[in-house]
């Protein structure tokens, strides 16, 4: 990819685009969603952090977007912050691609997050991708990283505390009953069934919602309004950080664990509040 191709570049950022869509957001976080959400004192209010999540409600994301508008409207549009976005997401449609740009989205992958903390910006990491987005709607209640420690190696080299941020309610926006994505990918092998313009989507996601009633796969949606509760978590430090640290295997995947156990139980208490 050519190095200014939306996702890879980090000037594609927009201040002032951002600032035109506060006020439609703004709408669906008090009228759409009726959002409710504290923790916020745990960013702190300069330098920059490592924000890890676990999203929900397919690709309208909408516990997200209402984090991303509860950020700007504490810390300003021109407060560097990029969010690492799944790199098939970027494939989806050219117009898409460059909003999310514009939004300060870049590609998933370690060297666009090295970049953007290398420039002193917070970053944003769901390191469940698009298998958390599209989880199924039984596990609505559990944190479904799926093993993927890159995110606690780039807290450990820039020694950095990695603040979780949950959500409750976004689940039911899109119910998803289950992931036919095992067979579909049976069939893709047997020359069955051919990926939409080549892309691997790695769901395939069986859901109940809007627009479509029933869908199969992972199309737009149209979010229901539902009530959302967001939780910005204290923050998880390390015993020690650095490279060695980074490259020590058990001691990631031990720091991976501690930030999973973290995130379960910070849930489970919103879970038991909002109940």
């Amino acid at each position: 990819m050519p190095p200014s191709s939306p996702g890879w570049c980090l000037s594609r950022r927009d201040p002032g685009f951002i600032r035109a869509c506060l006020p439609w957001w703004e709408w669906a976080y008090h009228h759409y969603f009726r959002v409710q959400t504290a923790g916020w004192e745990h960013i702190p209010a300069s330098g920059q952090v490592l924000i890890v999540g676990a999203h929900n409600g397919g690709f309208a994301a909408p516990d997200m977007f209402m984090m991303m508008l509860d950020w700007f409207r504490r810390f300003g549009v021109e407060r560097p912050a990029y969010g690492l976005m799944d790199a098939n997401a970027w494939k989806l449609h050219p117009s898409l691609s460059e909003s999310a740009a514009k939004l300060g989205a870049v590609v998933a992958h370690p060297k666009m997050a090295i970049a953007a903390l290398d420039q002193g910006a917070s970053v944003l990491v769901y390191p469940g991708g698009v298998r958390d987005l599209f989880r199924p709607h039984h596990l609505r209640d559990r944190i479904c990283l799926f093993n993927n420690q890159a995110f606690v190696k780039l807290a450990l080299r820039y020694e950095l505390p990695i603040i979780p941020v949950i959500s409750h309610g976004a689940h039911d926006t899109l119910i998803v009953l289950g992931d036919a994505y095992p067979l579909v990918e049976q069939l893709h092998r047997w020359g069955l069934f051919p990926w939409i313009n080549g892309v691997n989507p790695g769901v395939f996601p069986v859901y109940l919602g809007l627009p479509w009633g029933v869908g199969l796969g992972p199309l737009p949606n149209l979010p229901l309004p539902m009530t959302i509760h967001t939780r910005v978590c204290k923050p998880v430090w390390f015993p020690r950080y650095g490279a060695e640290a980074a490259g020590d295997r058990a001691y990631v995947n031990a720091c991976y664990e501690q930030v999973q156990r973290h995130m379960q139980r910070s849930l489970d208490y919103l879970i038991a509040e909002v109940a």
